[in-house]
């Protein structure tokens, strides 16, 4: 049994959700300790707890420590196989994240997914991000995943819905995407849930001005109006370049003008197109185990300590899998130097 230290690194729940999805990929069993030890709560929280309970379900596990607060946890899966899995947070904990440890698994499965939970939170990537980034580049690596937002859901009410299905990746292709040469086109989702659609209009107007003040590119943005659980708003943007998409975005709340929602959106991502690296931090972070198995190699405008971690955990159970040049907190290249057969 492979035996994770929760608390190596960055020491969140990252390392949880990809030592779970790599047991299931590879079949081992793994012990992980020290669960989030250095966080103010540690221990497993709900919308953990949630992604190792579908994890469970897909891959028929036996599992010891499935529950909130637990700080150690073992897994050991059974056979994998296409299931129809069902996630129900019933917090506003995030789906995206919950997404962080399925679509991996799911990759080399196949199946459909229904989950509640949070869809723009902080500490967590927005549904957008997710569909409209992430997916971009996983697409580019042969894998298709179809996500659809059925429902928003903002903290601390919840109560968002999306739901997807995942074909197995049958060809997996390298991904080499270093530096970007153009922007093709800037693109956008600027939501209003429970709130007037003027919230939306004005984000989306902040951004687009900011982003076509310094760039050729058109940007379109779309706004959209919505009624959940509890009221929000928030804005995603992208940069389409000739190599991936890099992303931005903010959250509103209480008391933060819409203008200031939109720009903070659009500087962030002004200030990972400046690097001129294909991949922005999170991105990064999140193609991590996917490149495990497709190889090839990335620029990222940042080595974070989340991708460093997620490299670490990769190798505990892959073993010498990549090669990262560049220090913490600096651009630098992830390569495969090692491929994985599964």
């Amino acid at each position: 049994m492979i035996v994770i230290d929760g608390s190596y690194g960055e020491g969140g729940g990252q390392i949880l959700r990809t030592s779970v999805a790599l047991s299931v990929i590879t079949g081992k069993p793994v012990k992980i300790i020290k669960i989030r030890a250095n966080r103010p709560n540690p221990g497993l929280r709900p919308q953990h707890l949630h992604g190792i309970l579908a994890l469970k379900e897909l891959s028929n596990a036996k599992v010891k420590g499935a529950e909130v607060g637990s700080t150690a946890l073992e897994f050991i899966p059974g056979k994998a196989e296409p299931k129809h899995v069902r996630v129900p947070v019933k917090t506003a904990g995030s789906i995206t994240l919950a997404l962080q440890a399925l679509l991996p698994a799911m990759a080399f499965t196949g199946g459909s997914f229904e989950i509640t939970g949070g869809t723009d939170v902080p500490w967590s990537p927005p549904v957008d991000y997710l569909k409209n980034v992430t997916l971009f580049a996983l697409e580019k690596m042969g894998l298709k995943v179809e996500l659809e937002l059925k429902r928003r859901g903002h903290y601390p009410k919840g109560g968002g819905l999306v739901t997807g299905r995942v074909e197995p990746w049958e060809e997996r292709k390298p991904l080499v995407a270093l530096e970007w040469g153009r922007i093709e086109r800037f693109g956008g989702i600027s939501h209003a849930t429970n709130l007037p659609a003027h919230v939306a209009e004005r984000q989306a107007k902040a951004a687009k001005e900011r982003l076509e003040d310094l760039y050729s590119a058109p940007a379109e943005i779309e706004t959209e109006v919505s009624r959940s659980l509890g009221p929000g708003s928030g804005i995603v943007v992208w940069a389409e370049t000739d190599s991936l998409r890099l992303g931005g975005d903010a959250l509103g709340k209480r008391g933060k003008p819409a203008e200031a929602v939109g720009r903070e959106a659009a500087d962030e991502l002004i200030e990972a197109l400046t690097l001129r690296k294909a991949a922005d931090k999170f991105l990064g972070d999140q193609l991590i185990p996917f490149l495990a198995f497709a190889g090839g190699e990335i620029g990222v405008t940042e080595i974070t300590n989340h991708l460093v971690t997620n490299v670490w955990v990769v190798e505990q159970f892959l073993g010498k899998t990549f090669e990262v040049e560049g220090e913490v907190g600096e651009p630098g290249v992830v390569k495969v130097v090692r491929g994985v057969e599964i």
